[in-house]
């Protein structure tokens, strides 16, 4: 088994932190339980390119537990939980390549690295995986029989690719699920960022001005939770429909050239490049912190700060102090990459079980499917949609109604109306 982790003796630590991370995931559980009886991977190769946590190793697991044949690298250079790499190889023969703060080139190395398993289903968070198939391993897409892609930015890249026509292989979004986005993006990117910038800064956000770029759903969770923690939010956006929604929310909306003048804390959330920039920087008061929640580190024009600093420093762990030219400090958290991750733990268990369900039952759709799926971007079938949600809820003991004939009927006729 071939692999690259940061110390094999942080096993043990990882292992309690997977255990604890699966027992706030039944949904995941109760798939894997169906996996040991039906193998529904059995013999295929699955090379994952996800941010390498507690959450990640269960879906690992249930990818093990269907008969898979699984290698694993990080998606992002400051995501990986070393203690938990370090336990998905002692532990449970994962080949896995992943190293916290591991720099560009060892990055691709690792991806590189599970592609030479030959994969025939691929797994992404940021596309990182498949623009390297596409780049330079063209070889590969004669055995892949298709993909998925976890987070909105990869399934930005990967519709680009359809829409030039380059894209090779399927790719189902899973990132489109409404089990995903609305409970994924919303509520464990908003609770996970928030936890990141405290984790980094130890400040009171009670009574701070917290700036939010971008009002997709991941900024409508940020947003949602600096307001509940007391601070005075601002959303910025080039949307006019989300920009209105912003405000018909609560939130004061103004162009960022007027927030940055104000803000005690900005958070970028909008999958875009060079969206806080010099003319930004110049106008920020002294003290004002910068993080980024989106999946790349380009929403905050990095160089530029550097260029404008004469010194930088590490003041805590994962904060990085800025001092310009003439004496203003800014800060930046988690080098410009997802601050939940690089500073915290990324989202709680609970709603990365319905994540990687999704991920778990398009891997397992794939499978059944092969050969019959076209060269497209697809969105995850209803069924598996609705059946997380289901089991979602009956692991909280929670009941809903169900339509009668007659309401079913209602809802499909156009005959019956005032």
């Amino acid at each position: 088994m071939n692999y690259h982790v940061k110390d094999l003796k942080l096993a043990k630590k990882g292992r309690l932190r997977i255990e604890w991370a699966g027992n706030n995931m039944p949904v995941l559980k109760q798939i894997t339980r169906n996996f040991e009886k039906t193998k529904p991977l059995k013999g295929i190769n699955i090379g994952c390119c996800l941010h390498v946590t507690s959450e990640t190793a269960n879906l690992v697991l249930a990818l093990k537990a269907a008969g898979g044949n699984v290698a694993l690298c990080a998606s992002n250079p400051l995501s990986t939980q070393d203690d938990v790499a370090a336990s998905l190889v002692k532990n449970y023969n994962v080949s896995t390549f992943a190293i916290k703060a591991e720099d560009n080139k060892t990055y691709y190395r690792h991806v590189n690295s599970v592609l030479d398993i030959r994969p025939c289903i691929t797994m992404d968070d940021g596309a990182d995986l498949v623009s390297t198939v596409h780049k330079k391993r063209k070889n590969l897409t004669r055995q892949i029989y298709a993909g998925t892609e976890e987070t909105t930015t990869g399934v930005i890249r990967l519709r680009s690719l359809q829409k030039r026509r380059l894209l090779l292989f399927p790719i189902i979004a899973v990132n489109d699920a409404n089990t995903k986005y609305l409970f994924d993006n919303r509520y464990g990117t908003g609770q996970s960022t928030i936890d990141g910038i405290i984790r980094a800064t130890n400040k009171l956000l009670a009574g701070s001005i917290f700036v939010v770029c971008g009002y997709g759903w991941c900024g409508r969770g940020i947003a949602m939770r600096a307001k509940g923690a007391g601070a005075n939010v601002i959303v910025t956006e080039a949307n006019p429909l989300r920009a209105l929604e912003a405000v018909m929310d609560g939130y004061r909306v103004m162009p960022l050239k007027e927030a940055a003048k104000l803000a005690d804390i900005i958070v970028t959330s909008t999958g875009d490049i060079a969206v806080i920039s010099k003319q930004h920087f110049k106008i920020m008061k002294d003290g004002a912190i910068l993080a980024n929640a989106g999946h790349f580190n380009v929403e905050i024009d990095i160089k530029a700060l550097a260029s404008l600093s004469k010194r930088v420093r590490y003041i805590r762990d994962f904060n990085q102090e800025f001092t310009l030219k003439d004496g203003k400090r800014i800060y930046l958290l988690g080098e410009g990459r997802l601050v939940n991750l690089a500073s915290a733990e990324g989202h709680p268990a609970s709603v990365m079980d319905m994540s990687f369900s999704n991920q778990a039952l398009c891997a397992e759709f794939i499978a059944k499917n092969k050969g019959r799926l076209e060269t497209k971007v697809y969105q995850v079938p209803k069924q598996i949609d609705d059946k997380i949600a289901l089991l979602k809820l009956k692991s909280m003991n929670i009941k809903i109604d169900r339509l009668t004939s007659q309401q079913k009927n209602y809802l499909s006729s156009w005959e019956l109306g005032t």
